[in-house]
């Protein structure tokens, strides 16, 4: 019984542990089974003794010196250099899986910082992941990456390490896992606390089958604060289908957590304290025969003996049971996760144990993991532009303007000097959503409320019934998250709650599953909702104000990834600290006035058809522009006037179908307005997802360009020679 329940004692080979765990925590140290052992671990070769004499104490880290002695083309990785997929780390001993490790963390610093990416996360589960490859047979057994991000070192040992300089870019590697991209990424992924649901249907679906695999969910500290990741672990401990969940704990939500240097404890970060060993491998297998006969008994028999077994555990582990316990998983840790001799003993002994059941890993980790500047920087260099790998300094350009994000952040803040009623709620987003610069003024107004969208939309729902004003803040990809919440708690209730959707539209390098294509389309068919949509960052800020002032219905407004235009904020009214002036509800703009074509725009889709407005003119086409600003309500006599004026209406908008498009067609379908010679022609989002790479390359595939908006135009004028004449980028645009 003490296999799985001793400390881990120091002894040749092992280091002090880096996630300073107390002294009443103990570590699981569980000796490797002796199934499979000759092929895993053998006696060590000479050059593995080679290597065990040359690897420094802290060989996990990486030094200024090993940076320096790099040469020009990067870090020398002669063990990396033999491995192309997982079976070649089988026969690896501690000694070359130690190796393997710091040669994996240089080619990662080394690629992310050509590159740009996801860097401080795939840094803290280096060892982690060279465990799992080295104890399961993937891609027969499933390791299911939650969110992705953190699957860098993943993807190299996975056969795709020569396409690492290709990541996030068009036609390249995705930043995530991605089915299609390798046999070895199971599950797709992008969003968060989804991995255990998907895996314990991949489990159910295995016995359905008759078959042995292991799968395993990796879930970080922050996703796991998700509500779906309980509902899932519930499940499973109902079930009694064998997986492993690994809790990848690195006390850190997924963007930064200590905002404003105060080092606050992140939402939802699991506290070591709370630790207990839970790993006794006889124990559990005694357990399964007992569930096995208690199961034929009455309920309170059952009771009474789970009740025993909970005992018995806590007499024998000398600890009481867990959250996870409760749930149904049985709970083994805390692990350190960057000794590496450890998590291969312990995921070693929990493959091979002859027991049913879900088993939860605790692995405590540490984010950026061996690479200073990203441990020492408050966002751990969690997503990062190409940088100098000696010192982590970022090569950011200058902009001749903020982001949206800090427009809107900057916005809210001052509407917030104000009106104390105003109140900002995000989902563990407060970098990427710019909510850091308001807490910097408001500390106390600002909520965050961990990885669960679901619950900031009811909780600002209910802030609003107090009569303050709640913006919830949440990127438009994860409102879809909350969208029920939207439906019955919001919009059915009429509730002021202002959504403020960031990265709408088409996102660049992060891809389809981060693209905001859905939000026109869900909101703005709701009841009693106001939706609005800006071209550049004055509109902008005065929707801030104008969501501030609407107070007897709920109310929206998208706006995209990037720099606004750089425009002279007081021309519009707005004051120096951006305080902004509420708009009138449903009125649009017309940006330019023409003859020939209307060009009927939503959002950032403006900027475009301006631009095609241009070239237009050259080739002798009259146009008009509107700046729609509201989907709903529609600026019906402002849009019938350019219906009867116009023998063409193209409408134009970077959302999917059944967005503004259809909200525009609907009225002029109803109003008659189609019922003569008006050309209509609307311009969306294609019915497909759009791949991770650079946004202008996405605009085009999406047909969605000035000059593919241009040619449009022309080719519904009868133009057709012309609009083919019209190239973007040198390439002539198919239409």
């Amino acid at each position: 019984m003490q296999a799985l329940n001793q400390r881990v004692h120091a002894g040749a080979g092992s280091r002090p542990s880096s996630c300073q765990l107390t002294a009443h925590q103990p570590v699981v140290h569980a000796p490797v089974p002796t199934k499979r052992s000759h092929r895993r671990h053998g006696p060590p070769s000479a050059a593995a003794t080679s290597i065990e004499q040359q690897l420094p104490d802290e060989w996990d880290k990486l030094s200024v010196e090993d940076i320096d002695s790099w040469p020009v083309l990067g870090p020398p990785t002669p063990l990396l250099d033999t491995v192309n997929f997982p079976i070649h780390i089988k026969n690896f001993n501690v000694a070359q899986l130690r190796q393997l490790c710091k040669e994996l963390r240089s080619d990662i610093v080394h690629s992310v910082s050509k590159t740009g990416g996801h860097l401080s996360s795939s840094l803290g589960v280096v060892e982690l992941t060279v465990a799992l490859h080295h104890v399961f047979d993937t891609p027969d057994d499933k390791i299911i990456w939650d969110v992705g991000h953190q699957a860098y070192v993943h993807k190299i040992l996975t056969g795709r390490r020569s396409r690492m300089s290709t990541i996030r870019t068009t036609g390249g590697l995705s930043g995530f896992t991605k089915r299609e991209e390798s046999e070895y990424d199971p599950f797709g992924a992008g969003h968060s606390s989804t991995s255990i649901s998907a895996g314990l249907g991949m489990a159910v679906g295995r016995d359905f089958k008759g078959k042995k695999n292991q799968v395993i969910a990796v879930i970080g500290d922050g996703a796991i604060t998700g509500g779906m990741a309980y509902e899932a672990m519930n499940h499973a401990g109902f079930t009694d289908s064998n997986m492993i969940v690994i809790l990848n704990d690195n006390q850190q939500v997924s963007l930064p957590t200590q905002y404003n240097n105060k080092n606050q404890d992140p939402v939802g970060g699991l506290s070591s304290a709370l630790a207990r060993l839970q790993a006794n491998r006889p124990l559990r297998e005694l357990r399964e025969i007992a569930k096995g006969v208690t199961k034929q008994l009455p309920d309170v028999v059952q009771k009474a003996t789970a009740k025993i077994d909970e005992y018995a555990r806590g007499m024998i582990s000398g600890t009481g049971s867990t959250l996870f316990e409760e749930l149904g998983l049985y709970y083994i840790g805390p692990v350190d996760g960057h000794n590496v001799d450890d998590l291969v003993a312990v995921l070693a002994e929990v493959r091979s144990a002859d027991t049913v059941g879900p088993v939860l890993v605790h692995v405590v980790t540490d984010k950026g993991h061996g690479y200073s500047p990203a441990q020492n920087s408050q966002d751990k260099m969690h997503g990062v532009v190409k940088f100098d790998p000696k010192t982590g300094k970022q090569f950011t350009t200058k902009a001749k303007a903020m982001s949206y994000t800090n427009y809107f952040a900057d916005a809210l803040t001052a509407e917030a000097e104000r009106d104390s009623r105003i109140i900002a709620v995000h989902a563990a987003m407060a970098g990427g959503t710019g909510l850091t610069r308001f807490e910097g003024r408001f500390p106390t107004r600002v909520f965050d409320v961990g990885i669960a969208e679901q619950h900031a939309v009811t909780f600002a729902a209910g802030l609003a019934c107090e009569g303050l004003v709640p913006f919830c803040t949440i990127y438009s990809t994860f409102l879809q998250r909350g969208y029920d919440q939207v439906v019955h708690d919001v919009s059915l209730q009429k509730l002021p709650v202002r959504f403020a959707m960031d990265r709408a539209g088409l996102v660049g390098a992060d891809g389809s599953t981060h693209a905001g294509a859905f939000d026109v389309t869900f909101m703005a068919s709701l009841p009693n909702m106001v939706a609005m949509a800006p071209s550049n960052e004055a509109e902008l800020i005065n929707m801030v104000a104008t969501a501030v002032a609407i107070d007897d219905r709920p109310s929206c407004f998208r706006f995209p990834r990037g720099n606004g235009l750089g425009l002279d904020l007081a021309q519009y009214g707005i004051s120096k600290d951006l305080k902004g002036q509420p708009m009138e509800i449903g009125k649009g703009l017309v940006r330019r006035e023409g003859k020939d074509v209307c060009l009927l725009a939503y959002g950032s889709s403006v900027n475009e058809a301006l631009a095609a407005a241009e070239m237009l003119e050259r080739d002798g086409v009259s146009t008009t522009v509107v700046d729609a600003r509201f989907c709903k309500p529609l600026d019906t006599k402002l849009i019938r006037r350019c219906a009867k004026e116009h023998p063409v209406m193209i409408c134009v908008e970077e959302g999917a179908i059944g967005g503004f498009a259809s909200h525009v067609m609907q009225f002029l379908t109803l109003d008659g307005l189609l019922d003569g010679g008006l050309k209509f022609r609307p311009m969306t989002l294609p019915d497909r997802y759009i791949d991770h790479g650079d946004y202008k390359d996405q605009l085009a595939e999406a047909g969605l360009s000035a000059g593919q908006i241009a040619a449009t135009a022309l080719q519904v004028l009868g133009r057709a020679k012309d609009a083919a004449k019209i190239s973007l980028g040198g390439a002539t645009l198919r239409l």
